[in-house]
């Protein structure tokens, strides 16, 4: 992370703290060795960027962006247009056409387009913008940047350069949440950033909100406050509803549980997801545990629909039920 990266107090640490050059990206090295390459080189071709959120891709093509044009001209060479903005055909066949045609006086001789969360543009906008790609490659690139490749058409995939940003290990997110730690003066315990890196879950960008969100809140980010801001159930409470669903009545289960997520305002998507991981350690036939399974994803697919939590719950505690039943009757 660079050191001259300190602007205003009021911005969002993730913008504050963001890489402004191709060295200060903290992972992918086999994909930045490649780009400073065909930089050097001046070759670079089409991109397109693929992979979770939060792990680096749009820091990367700025930091292209901040390596190719002094800060002059860097707005009239760059088109950038994100989710927040009407990707359908007109915008295609208007803002990037218009863009595309003009040729550019500065720089290093080709204007960037990017197309941010490319995956949400429509099917007949993708058609239209493969067309543009080929005819104005001699004076624009275009970087497309998407979580999910299967959204993109294979028409606009074969005329980019493909790279795959894969979600962040431990080691690479460690110094850098380090530096913001440092730069911030905040009292952080070791505790607090093993739960940081772990609800992170690979994403940078949900790192650092999350550290930002729990320091406002309290004089300590230690795991028991990171658990408390991002409202995901800690350790000891998944532990407490296993042994209520694997021992307790019905009723008494029902109680307990509810309870736990009044009283600490978990979801029980995020208990089901944590639940999930565990359940393989259970002392149960392949053939139970299989059953659990496929109930629990069925719960989880009702709760992204908007199916009630408390319906859902019942659901999960009576699948438990079912398999000491049959756990009971093998025996």
């Amino acid at each position: 992370m660079s050191d001259q990266t300190v602007p205003s107090i009021n911005l969002p640490w993730v913008e504050k703290y963001r890489p402004n050059k191709l060295e200060d990206l903290i992972s992918h090295e086999e994909i930045i060795n490649t780009i400073k390459k065909f930089l050097k080189e001046g070759r670079l071709p089409h991109l397109l960027l693929y992979g979770p959120p939060g792990t680096g891709k749009t820091s990367t093509i700025l930091s292209i962006a901040k390596q190719l044009y002094s800060p002059a001209h860097i707005k009239s060479m760059v088109l950038e247009l994100n989710a927040s903005d009407e990707r359908g055909i007109d915008v295609v066949r208007q803002r990037i056409l218009d863009f595309a045609g003009l040729r550019s006086v500065f720089g290093s001789g080709f204007k960037l387009i990017i197309l941010d969360e490319a995956d949400a543009m429509t099917s007949d906008a993708q058609n239209a913008l493969r067309r543009i790609v080929e005819k104005y490659t001699e004076n624009v690139r275009f970087c497309l940047i998407c979580n999910y490749l299967s959204k993109i058409i294979p028409a606009l995939q074969s005329r980019c350069t493909r790279f795959r940003f894969g979600p962040l290990s431990k080691s690479q997110i460690l110094p850098r949440l380090n530096y913001v730690i440092e730069q911030e003066k905040l009292n952080v315990t070791d505790d607090g950033r093993k739960a940081l890196i772990k609800l992170g879950n690979g994403d940078m960008r949900k790192v650092i909100n999350l550290l930002q969100s729990t320091s406002m809140a309290h004089d300590v980010v230690d795991e028991d406050n990171v658990y408390i801001c991002c409202g995901q159930p800690k350790k000891e409470d998944i532990r407490m509803v296993i042994e209520s669903l694997v021992n307790d009545s019905f009723d008494e289960c029902y109680r307990k549980v509810s309870h736990l997520q009044r009283s600490r305002g978990i979801a029980l998507q995020d208990v089901i997801t944590q639940l999930h991981l565990l359940v393989h350690k259970f002392d149960l036939t392949n053939n139970i545990k299989i059953n659990i399974l496929e109930k629990m994803s069925n719960i989880e697919y009702q709760l992204s629909f908007g199916g009630l939590e408390k319906i859902q719950l019942q659901a999960l505690i009576g699948s438990f039920q079912e398999a000491r039943d049959c756990r009971v009757a093998a025996n």
